[in-house]
């Protein structure tokens, strides 16, 4: 599904691309490196752990939450690390990060979700090889993130057409890495999401297949179990706040484009692309949203990706589902 070229040139765009991974990896580093007061909980600052497109950068882009500190990270596995050093107390991630993040005995909580995203993330590629479904894949080199809301949409992939891991060549690249493999044909399909997905789409490059029908791809809100106990009332008001910007967003989605594309740094058009189908409202977590992720983290442990038993349901914390309703 070719889309418009943007409007930077494709060398603007290659080093812009390369200038961010400098700036996402310098801040991972940082992040990565909580003291241990802020292992113990006890920092005064609410600390927010986002990724660069998820629900989160619109709470930061319009300063609706002064005094909290925001880290930001390329990925989910890489945000639930810094959950795992102590060094944020709140953050959001896609459906498969927690499911990784239990099965290494990180200790979070699971306190928000979104409605399904299954839009928003994809499997591209080029145009001129001539693939005209999945199926078409067998053999040859599929490209993601390993343990991000993508590594499950690949899993259901495979079960949908009947194949296996052993039916595809697997390269785990992080989005900074997919991106270049991608454009110089060192891989056959990429499989990725929003905002990278909507970059992505150049004139030549084909969506193949997304999640619709084969995975929800939520955003989850995982939080520090001790932040949980400890300093609730200031997570309720981040909540609310969150839901609020989240609501006014959905509402107004041209000045959310506008807003956010300074954010993100990239074409506002493209903004204004990926967010028509990947921003969705909130929603609280239930006993459901508990199966549902437990459904998710049985299929890794049976495809031997994470060592079992692994409980998502005994993650799922309702106590501020309210604000979400």
């Amino acid at each position: 599904m070719p889309t418009p070229s943007t409007s930077r040139p494709p060398h603007r765009r290659l080093l812009t691309a390369a200038l961010t991974t400098v700036a996402l990896l310098a801040t991972v580093g940082v992040s990565a490196c909580g003291g241990s007061a802020d292992a113990r909980g006890d920092a005064k600052t609410l600390r927010i752990g986002y990724q660069r497109f998820g629900g989160l950068s619109l709470v930061k882009a319009r300063g609706a939450t002064p005094g909290v500190e925001w880290s930001l990270f390329e990925s989910g596995p890489a945000l639930t690390e810094a959950l795992k050093a102590g060094s944020i107390d709140i953050g959001q991630v896609g459906e498969a990060p927690p499911v990784f993040a239990a099965a290494g005995k990180i200790p979070f909580s699971i306190i928000g979700t979104s409605a399904p995203i299954p839009q928003g993330e994809a499997v591209l590629v080029k145009a001129d090889r001539g693939y005209r479904s999945f199926a078409d894949l067998k053999g040859k080199t599929v490209a993601l993130n390993k343990g991000s809301n993508v590594h499950w949409l690949l899993v259901r992939l495979l079960e949908a057409n009947n194949m296996t891991l052993k039916d595809i060549q697997v390269k785990y690249l992080k989005p900074a890495e997919g991106r270049p493999a991608f454009d110089g044909g060192q891989i056959d399909a990429w499989v990725i999401w929003d905002p990278y997905f909507a970059l992505a789409e150049q004139p030549g490059v084909q969506v193949l297949a997304d999640a619709t029908g084969l995975a929800s791809n939520r955003e989850y809100v995982l939080a520090a179990p001790r932040a949980v106990d400890k300093r609730s009332d200031e997570i309720r008001a981040f909540l609310q706040r969150y839901r609020e910007v989240t609501d006014w967003g959905i509402a107004h989605p041209e000045e959310r484009a506008s807003t956010l594309a300074p954010e993100l740094k990239i074409p506002e058009d493209v903004t204004s692309r990926a967010l028509a189908r990947s921003a969705k409202p909130l929603a609280p977590v239930t006993p459901a949203i508990g199966d549902e992720l437990q459904a998710i983290t049985d299929s890794f442990i049976a495809l031997e990706l994470i060592p079992g038993p692994v409980d998502l349901r005994s993650r799922i914390d309702d106590r501020f589902s309210a604000v979400f309703q």
